[in-house]
């Protein structure tokens, strides 16, 4: 198989899809890989790096698409790629369609097949490909806060921490998976005052355990959210739902009702934001302010540490794009079930019931897709 990795285009965005030790193992099952010229440049791998272990560098992205069988990428497709997909061409990467109506129709339209890193399952019902970078957003999710705090951000001027004398600021974190549970262990690191909440007793049961009651752990009702967002000094938005378009479970009204230099990092804005208030952000220009509280919406936070998110993210999903290449992709979607749930758009359907639901387009079974 022809594999391609163009370089990514969103704002600030360094990371890459396959890092020279990947591309190494796919040349090594007799594959070509063809990267783009400058494509690993942010995290310190130059063209000759790849062309060590037996890439193919080519001049631009459009030579990268028109050869491809496969592109492996990391962030959605801008619309100029989206320009460049081709007919049976397999796309690889996070997608994040259900907030996203014009990138859905646009893959739709394409003809290509592309698989989302972030709904592709294990056995445990996790999702092994979007954890990676749920650990990195949740853990930078602190400091992120942290900055929107300082005053001259527009912040209340607090420290998360505090000092001896002087009470530290309280974090409120909304979720508690693995971008909670890692948000969960820097603002503890820090000694600020956490809360986390979550539908999930389990989940409340095995973070109450892990951080040795170090964190108040509370059951999510619309009562509770808005008592602990009330007196919260910063709240991490960390809730999922897979595949689908996050709830909002701060309103604007309770965000009017917030103390003033409050801050907000709204970590599920990927899939549309949990805060009403929120929009998608940049590297560039992170933060903005609705009615004195600070929000820090960046929709591609592990993108600044790029050489950190690049690592994680390629350990997880060299074993799915080596079974793709092997395999073909039709025989590698029936072997695994897991793989086969990352499958969104398939030859101009779509085959994930949670983004039709939240764009009202009609769907088709992934399996049903992949044998018709």
């Amino acid at each position: 198989m022809i594999i391609g990795v163009p370089k990514e285009i969103k704002v600030h965005e360094y990371r890459i899809g396959m890092i020279p030790s990947a591309v190494k193992e796919l040349v090594q099952y007799g594959h070509t890989v063809y990267v783009e010229t400058q494509a690993g440049v942010g995290i310190g791998f130059s063209d000759s790096d790849y062309e060590a272990v037996g890439a193919v560098i080519l001049p631009s992205a459009s030579d990268v698409f028109s050869r491809a069988d496969m592109i492996v990428k990391v962030k959605e497709p801008q619309a100029s790629e989206r320009a460049m997909l081709k007919p049976n061409q397999i796309l690889f990467t996070y997608l994040h369609l259900a907030p996203d109506p014009d990138q859905t129709h646009d893959l739709l339209a394409s003809g290509a097949i592309c698989i989302a890193y972030e709904t592709v399952t294990d056995d445990h019902g996790r999702l092994p490909l979007l954890a990676p970078m749920s650990e990195v957003a949740g853990r930078m999710s602190i400091q992120a806060g942290a900055y929107a705090l300082e005053k001259s951000r527009g912040g209340s001027g607090m420290l998360l921490g505090g000092v001896p004398g002087v009470e530290p600021a309280k974090v409120v974190i909304l979720g508690g998976g693995v971008v909670g549970a890692n948000a969960a262990q820097m603002a503890v690191g820090l000694r600020a005052n956490v809360v986390i909440l979550d539908r999930n007793i389990d989940v409340l049961r095995a973070l109450d355990l892990q951080f040795a009651g170090k964190v108040k752990t509370v059951y999510s009702t619309v009562a509770a959210i808005e008592q602990h967002v009330l007196e919260a000094d910063l709240v991490i938005g960390g809730v999922l739902v897979k595949g689908a378009a996050a709830p909002k479970l701060v309103t604007a009204d309770l965000i009017k009702r917030m103390k003033p230099g409050s801050a907000i990092v709204d970590v599920a804005i990927d899939q549309g934001g949990c805060i009403e208030t929120s929009h998608p952000t940049t590297h560039d220009q992170p933060t903005f302010i609705v009615d004195d509280i600070v929000h820090y919406c960046v929709a591609n936070m592990p993108g600044a540490v790029a050489t950190t998110s690049t690592f994680a993210l390629n350990n997880a999903t060299l074993p799915y794009i080596v079974a793709l290449a092997n395999k073909g992709y039709q025989q590698a979607l029936l072997d695994d079930r897991h793989l086969l749930n990352g499958l969104n758009v398939y030859k101009g359907k779509l085959t994930y019931q949670a983004v039709s639901e939240a764009l009202n387009i009609p769907y088709e079974a992934a399996a049903d897709a992949l044998l018709s």
